[in-house]
């Protein structure tokens, strides 16, 4: 595994436990998903995340979609759900591990190193 296989790895871990924690605690306090998207736009701070949020997440969602069948990757579908489902900071690392990985393969180069 390459060195930025492992940071895009570590970080798509990162994007999966740290806004899920917060997500669970949350829904632990008995919020649902309106409440969610209202407390997500309650003043400017919080509504100029949110849409800086989204639009980036759409933006990665066209861009993924294009590049996966540029390259004849796998599972474009999975990183759609993953990004609306789970976190953009999820799923846009997970791609980049994953579309790393399908390079070197399709290189045939050894997969170690930078």
């Amino acid at each position: 595994m390459t060195r930025r296989q492992v940071a895009y790895l570590v970080l798509a871990i990162a994007g999966l436990v740290l806004p899920w924690y917060h997500n669970i605690r949350f829904a632990l306090d008995g919020a649902g998903l309106n409440d969610f998207i209202q407390d997500a736009m309650v003043n400017h701070a919080s509504s100029s995340l949110t849409l800086d949020v989204s639009v980036a997440a759409a933006t990665f969602v066209v861009w993924m979609w294009h590049e996966c069948r540029r390259l004849a990757m796998p599972g474009r579908w999975l990183y759609v759900i993953a990004t609306f489902g789970v976190a953009v900071a999820f799923a846009f690392p997970l791609f980049l591990f994953m579309r790393e990985r399908h390079l070197v393969a399709q290189s045939g180069a050894p997969n170690t190193g930078g």
